[in-house]
């Protein structure tokens, strides 16, 4: 692209007021070489966006640098068209307004000349991004699993025009809700149960000419990329050559080289081999449901020893089946408890895996007593209930029936009468007495474990192995950061509803399948026009790989979040561009610098943090640049600027895409051109994590650690650089968290680099 640049600087919303214009357009015209600089009171509006498209048709300008308000805001007044760069500047959020009311004006405008001066060069930087496009996207969606969630998403694509491949390990469709008696209610007054919807589901699907099934049958292994799925099938519980290899670190194969180890790969295809007659599909929507958890642990509830004693699972499987009698002599049953905690030394803890959902099936199995019978009487045995919306009228309903009675209490132990009869101890009752019951039987609330706690249930043919990784952080739950992406995993184009991603009732798992479903939807048409789905929907950029300098360390690789890279047998990166997520974390672990984006890239960031411009060292000015994460750290830059919180006017924000795309490069730019300090502010990470790109922050973190010890051999203090993490909601701690590492170099003292 011949570029031809125009820089507009906007003087409006006290802008004009606080700036010397005339000096930043020297700026433009002088240092930056940018000859086309023009003014307007009101850039935004209809006036000044005249002014920019004016100079693009008579004089050809197709690069623009906006000096205004922040990127965040008025997006589609500076958006000149898909063959222009636009590149903002934000001097109204991160200047004029959080500048403070007691601010040094010179040290204000330096600021604003600093902000100029990386636009410019940022914008000199930028190509137009290319989207990537396959020569074939797939267009079919693979749903695995045959329940309720799965027949629903598998349903939802087909009404939307999509093809599905159904696959279900069972010999018919139906999942667990095929054995149920009732279903919750999902309709007003939402006090009566249901017929299982189940069983139309199960019509509606295979009377579908885009949906094919595919019963008694696994996936062995996917492979490829959205768009490009290639899927792999066997007969259920067998093992096949095709099998998704087994994950193995650098260490193992390193034992296994040495004889020490047996190959758990042994017998099985490479994960990049391709089956000549694999199936091709373009998303997947993982629907493979739960297993009720294991409540055998709590010997004083007797369960495993005492015939009727017995899970809620198992309550339904009796009670489905006709009459609900006790396991142990076919009696009909007259009293039962349903135990939702497991009492004695726990207290007041639930059952594994417990939740709202296991609250509502005791309240349903309580209702299975007392319409089969009058004077049956159901007790609920509690430490938490949880019925959540419209299910708390189903709730209340359960409490105005005058033969289901509820309290809260602790089980001290269930034990066996002669004649089969349980008697079950309480204490702690809402009463606060001890009280014994006699019961036929006892349903203990056991819990649903997603299915990939116990196996890795996708079996994706990856580097990165074939199991979503890091799931501990939702106790095993196929999920990811839920607040901000539902229904995502780490691995892009994979979409999970149902059991697998939450507990759910039939209701809750129909919105889940459709919402997945949609996702999956998203996806393909992403990857068909070459562009992210998320969380930068719509970027059409991606990484571009200069190989010949490529070094094969293999750190690309390891670090990337979502699996987009595989290696050939020399440990060379293979890209997969619509795994992508372009957070650009394996552009900030390359220590070659070979990654980079035609928009983003470590030259461009590099030459902005070259471009500020640092006092010399006779003079009593310090320098710091942070960079900030673009998705939390930056939107609460501008909200501490729409608040008026005044922020230390010597540090220079630069936006990242992610704290996990920061080259250590940059703070080695930063620090040697004689800045005092160098911050990373991002998203929190860990058990909470916050972050859009699920390991950016911590990896950075990391990272920083090791820079600290480099800094330590030049004679410079680890102190200078730091991170810290800040969730989107902090916008009031940031001046505090800048002042606080400001004042920690004051401490210090200057870059004794300064001026060198």
């Amino acid at each position: 692209m011949d570029k031809k640049y125009g820089a507009y600087i906007c003087t409006g919303c006290g802008i004009g007021d606080t700036l010397n214009i005339e000096a930043l357009s020297q700026v433009v015209t002088g240092e930056m070489g940018i000859k086309c600089c023009k003014t307007h009171s009101a850039l935004c509006g209809k006036d000044g966006r005249a002014l920019v498209e004016k100079d693009m048709h008579d004089e050809g300008v197709n690069t623009v640098v906006v000096a205004a308000c922040s990127p965040r805001v008025m997006q589609d007044e500076f958006n000149f068209g898909s063959d222009k760069i636009t590149n903002r500047v934000n001097l109204r959020e991160q200047v004029v307004w959080c500048k403070g009311d007691d601010a040094n004006p010179e040290f204000v405008q330096e600021l604003a000349s600093d902000y100029v001066r990386m636009g410019c060069t940022q914008a000199k930087k930028t190509e137009l991004p290319e989207p990537y496009k396959q020569e074939v996207t797939n267009k079919r969606i693979l749903v695995m699993g045959g329940g309720i969630s799965g027949l629903t998403a598998a349903r939802e694509a087909s009404k939307a025009g999509y093809e599905v491949l159904l696959v279900e390990k069972n010999d018919a469709l139906g999942g667990k809700a095929i054995t149920w008696r009732k279903q919750l209610p999902t309709k007003a007054p939402w006090t009566t149960l249901e017929t299982p919807s189940i069983h139309l589901l199960i019509k509606e699907v295979e009377t579908d000419a885009k949906i094919t099934v595919h019963t008694g049958s696994e996936v062995a292994r996917i492979s490829g990329a959205p768009g490009a799925y290639e899927v792999v099938l066997k007969p259920t519980d067998t093992t096949s050559e095709w099998d998704a290899p087994a994950r193995v670190t650098v260490d193992q194969q390193d034992l296994i080289t040495k004889g020490q180890m047996a190959d758990p790969n042994a017998g099985v295809k490479n994960y990049m081999d391709s089956n000549p007659d694999a199936l091709k599909v373009g998303a997947v929507v993982l629907a493979t449901g739960w297993n009720p958890a294991d409540v055998s642990e709590y010997e004083h509830l007797g369960y495993g020893k005492i015939k009727n004693v017995v899970t809620n699972f198992e309550f339904e499987q009796i009670a489905s089946k006709g009459s609900i009698i006790r396991p142990s002599d076919g009696k009909p049953v007259q009293s039962v408890a349903f135990i939702q905690s497991p009492g004695a030394a726990e207290n007041d803890k639930d059952f594994p895996y417990c939740n709202s959902v296991t609250s509502l099936v005791a309240l349903k199995q309580a209702k299975y007593i007392r319409e089969e019978n009058a004077e049956a009487k159901a007790y609920i045995l509690y430490q938490h209930m949880r019925t959540p919306g419209h299910m708390e009228l189903f709730y209340k309903a359960a409490q105005n029936d005058d033969g289901i009675f509820l309290t809260k209490a602790n089980v001290m132990s269930v034990n066996e009468s002669g004649d089969g009869s349980l008697s079950v101890d309480i204490t702690n009752t809402l009463l606060n007495e001890d009280i014994t019951l006699h019961v036929d039987m006892v349903v203990l609330a056991a819990g649903m474990i997603p299915t990939t706690v116990a196996a890795p249930t996708i079996n994706l043919a990856y580097r990165q192995g074939p199991a979503f990784l890091e799931l501990e952080l939702f106790d095993g739950y196929a999920d990811s950061n839920f607040i901000c992406f539902p229904y995502e995993t780490r691995r892009t184009g994979i979409y999970t509803c149902g059991g697998v991603r939450k507990a759910t009732t039939v209701e809750e798992a129909i919105d889940d399948a459709t919402g997945a479903a949609l996702k999956a939807i998203q996806c393909i048409e992403s990857a068909e026009r070459g562009v992210a789905v998320h969380p930068r929907s719509g970027d059409n950029s991606f990484p571009e790989f200069f190989f010949q300098r490529c070094t094969q360390c293999k750190r690309c690789t390891e670090e990337c979040p979502f699996g987009a890279l595989d290696d050939d047998e020399k440990g060379t990166p293979k890209p997969n561009p619509t795994r992508c997520r372009r957070c650009g974390t394996c552009m900030g672990a390359c220590p070659e610098r070979i990654i980079g984006f035609k928009n983003y890239n470590v030259d461009m960031i590099g030459s902005m943090v070259k471009a500020i411009e640092v006092p010399s060292d006779d003079e009593e000015k310090l320098r710091f640049a942070v960079f900030v994460c673009e998705n939390d750290a930056y939107p609460a830059l501008d909200m501490a600027g729409m608040r008026r919180l005044g922020i230390n006017n010597l540090v220079r924000f630069i936006p990242v895409r992610c704290l996990g795309s920061v080259n250590m490069v940059w703070i080695k730019d930063a620090l040697s051109a004689g800045m005092d300090g160098a911050m990373l502010l991002g998203c929190k990470f860990g058990n909470d994590y916050q972050c859009h790109f699920v390991k950016g922050s911590e990896i950075a973190t990391k990272r920083m650690d090791n820079i600290g010890e480099t800094l330590k051999t030049l004679g410079l203090e680890p102190e200078r650089v730091a991170v810290r993490e800040i969730a989107i909601t902090d916008y009031n701690k940031i001046p505090e968290i800048v002042k606080d590492f400001v004042d920690s170099i004051v401490a210090l003292g200057p870059n004794p680099f300064k001026g060198f």
